[in-house]
């Protein structure tokens, strides 16, 4: 479905959104009551990923297709590969048999799975033999997606002698490590992260818990983007949110003051408040612990005549597209002067912005998310917006709530 976006009020905004629960924190959730069903869960994420992530825990054998879900790929495969008596054979879409699985399918081997390539040596998909996992020591390179890492984590507890995993290397992701680690402990494991080196004690009988997933600050961001885009004075209150909160992107809450952006907590809800126009022409950040803001941040640069430059972002080449190249095509096309490199976005300030322009989204839920709040700006069109179905699937309801004018095309 193509999407055409305008704003024809004044951008002046004052209403309230409610955002269902992370998607990282679901998935995770999901896979410790796999594990340990005496775990509940509440304010479970509503998107596609959260949805594949259950129908595959519920496999015993045969084809588990996850379509896009690369969180679901990783944490999937661990999951198998410990479950005795399980037989799958994990694929995906197209994209998702691009994307290597390798460093995680050794890390494993190491711990005595096995699991055997069906096409293409390192990538999806692969043909996994559930077996009990008796050894305890693994290391891996600490400049991966922390997705790896955390697949091993999850499945720690549940294997005999638990697990101690040494990192090679500068971490990256560190927030998303910590928030495994903080789930782990929440139904009672024991967790130690020191330097790089991280150790889960065995725990085969967790306590009966219930873990409250906190909404997705991924998707707050695009809300961050549209305040800023929009008078002083804009006020968007959402729920629910945790000033403590696990999710590396919940950084959004200081970065965002560059582009004139307040932040309060209350209760279970943030307001987030435009209370001034941006003073900085260029702003610079490393994203090594929150990649998946890039796209909002840049597209919110763009919309304010601001520059930036964006590092940490090694990892981009490997999600759903290669957002990177995406990001440099679509701004490229709005009129923006735009460099990238293997780990970084560099983007000239820029006054004007091409009218009219239909963005591409490379089965990407974020390019669609992210480039949306540009209707502030100018009127666009979003090519295949059913995408964001992958991570938040009332988004453009709640656009339309906020004033946002939209039309099928």
């Amino acid at each position: 479905m193509k999407l055409q976006l305008s704003y024809p009020k004044k951008p002046l905004i004052n209403k309230a959104i409610k955002i269902t629960g992370s998607k990282s924190e679901t998935n995770r959730s999901l896979l410790l009551q796999a594990l340990f069903p005496n775990v509940n869960i509440e304010n479970l994420s509503n998107s596609d990923d959260g949805a594949v992530m259950q129908k595959g825990l519920k496999t015993v054998s045969g084809e588990v297709d996850i379509h896009h879900a690369g969180t679901a790929m990783r944490f999937l495969t661990a999951y198998f590969a410990s479950q005795e008596g399980k037989k799958v054979v994990l694929t995906g879409s197209k994209r998702m048999q691009e994307r290597p699985i390798k460093v995680l399918v050794e890390a494993l081997r190491e711990l005595g799975a096995e699991i055997d390539y069906v096409k293409e040596r390192g990538y999806p998909p692969i043909k996994i033999t559930g077996k009990k996992l008796d050894k305890s020591k693994v290391s891996l390179p600490a400049n991966i997606s922390s997705q790896y890492i955390s697949a091993l984590l999850l499945i720690a507890p549940s294997l005999e002698n638990g697990l101690e995993v040494e990192l090679v290397g500068k971490i990256t992701s560190v927030p998303y490590i910590k928030m495994t680690l903080a789930l782990l402990e929440q139904i009672g494991v024991n967790t130690q992260f020191e330097g790089n080196t991280i150790k889960i004690d065995t725990k085969n009988q967790v306590e009966k818990t219930t873990l409250v997933v906190e909404s997705d600050w991924s998707s707050a961001s695009y809300f961050y983007s549209i305040v800023a885009l929009c008078e002083v004075g804009t006020e968007i209150k959402l729920s629910s949110y945790k000033e403590n909160s696990l999710q590396g992107d919940s950084v959004l809450e200081e970065i965002y003051r560059d582009f004139g952006v307040e932040t309060s907590f209350s209760a279970n809800e943030i307001t987030i408040v435009k209370t001034a126009h941006p003073q900085l022409p260029t702003i610079t950040y490393d994203l090594s612990n929150a990649p998946d803001i890039a796209q909002t941040m840049a597209v919110t640069c763009l919309g304010l005549g601001m520059g930036c430059h964006l590092t940490g972002l090694h990892t981009l080449p490997i999600k759903e597209t290669d957002r990177l190249a995406a990001l440099k095509t679509e701004l490229t096309k709005l009129g923006a002067k735009v460099a990238t490199d293997a780990e970084s976005i560099t983007i000239k300030p820029t006054k004007a912005i091409t009218s009219g322009v239909a963005i591409d989204t490379y089965h990407d839920h974020r390019m669609a998310m992210a480039f949306a709040p540009l209707a502030l700006r100018t009127t666009l069109v979003i090519n295949d917006a059913m995408v964001v179905s992958k991570s938040y699937p009332d988004y453009w309801k709640d656009l339309g709530i906020l004033g946002f004018v939209e039309e099928e095309l």
